[in-house]
């Protein structure tokens, strides 16, 4: 019998009216916290359930799963099943409606998602309570937020009024989506400012826009031809006095299930010194992690 017709008694279920109009993990498995799961997560994206297996499970089973979930959550209007272990991470319209595009909300600001057409939605939700960290510490400051891909951060640093945010992402259609989103929050544009570069061939124009009092740098693990981040993470870290102002604030996060912590500090403490821990970041509490391979967001002080 598969694990997953043991998943529905680890949801709490039907969320309160308020709670279903944030985005949000319903069930996450990866954390390995539950027996058998690991390979599943759900997520709603008002109106949408989306479930994502890392690996296969019979069809049988994820009906089992999408009627329950339908019965619980009366507001869904599609419930979506994407397939994460193949390669370009497809998506099934197993109940429902075909909803592609839509506007999140989380907390109090919105995005753009995009269900079908890429690995990713536009979204990553494990990043909320970072998002809300950058908002509450960007009062009039210079923020460079690097590895932006749909602007986030920024949208959130706008939000906690930023004097200033510069999004770097190599992805023309990421900042795209970046521009969208700040717009549907109706922020003010003349403030922030979107460029397609190679940070590490970029350093130099950092300077010149320099400098920075707030960084956020959210790499991904790996990108073919890009990004390594065992090798390239480093290479940001000693360069940190080039582009970054005398008392800044660095939000540091890792997402390489094979590293830990450790990584950041100890490279943080060969490399940028002077700067000190103050605050490491925890994903909301439904991110269950037994095996410390999650997500980790280190905040740093100078």
């Amino acid at each position: 019998m598969s694990a997953l017709s043991q998943l529905p008694k680890y949801l709490i279920l039907p969320l309160a009216e308020n709670d279903l109009l944030q985005a949000q993990r319903l069930f996450h498995g990866r954390g390995h916290a539950y027996q058998g799961l690991h390979h599943v997560t759900i997520d709603w994206l008002p109106p949408v359930i989306l479930i994502t297996l890392f690996s296969i499970e019979p069809s049988s089973e994820i009906d089992k799963l999408a009627d329950y979930l339908l019965s619980r959550i009366s507001s869904c209007q599609s419930v979506q099943l994407q397939h994460r272990y193949q390669l370009s991470g497809p998506i099934d319209i197993i109940r429902g409606e075909s909803i592609q595009q839509l506007i999140i909300k989380q907390d109090d600001l919105l995005f753009n998602i995009s269900l079908g057409q890429a690995r990713n939605t536009g979204l990553f939700l494990d990043m909320q309570n970072g998002r809300n960290w950058v908002q509450a510490q960007s009062n009039n400051k210079r923020v460079l937020n690097l590895f932006s891909y749909t602007c986030g951060f920024s949208v959130a640093a706008i939000a906690g009024q930023a004097k200033s945010v510069l999004n770097i992402d190599m992805s023309s259609a990421a900042l795209n989506v970046g521009r969208q989103n700040h717009r549907i929050n109706q922020q003010r544009m003349e403030k922030v400012y979107f460029e397609k570069l190679n940070i590490f061939k970029s350093f130099g124009r950092f300077k010149k826009r320099g400098p920075f009092d707030l960084l956020i740098c959210d790499p991904p693990t790996f990108q073919k031809g890009s990004v390594d981040i065992v090798r390239d993470y480093p290479k940001i870290l000693r360069r940190l006095d080039d582009f970054m102002a005398p008392k800044s604030t660095l939000l540091l996060c890792l997402n390489a299930p094979e590293l830990n912590r450790d990584f950041l500090i100890d490279h943080m403490a060969e490399l940028a010194p002077d700067y000190t821990l103050v605050e490491e970041i925890k994903p909301p509490e439904v991110y269950l992690e037994v095996e410390d391979k999650g997500l980790k967001i280190l905040c740093f002080k100078r």
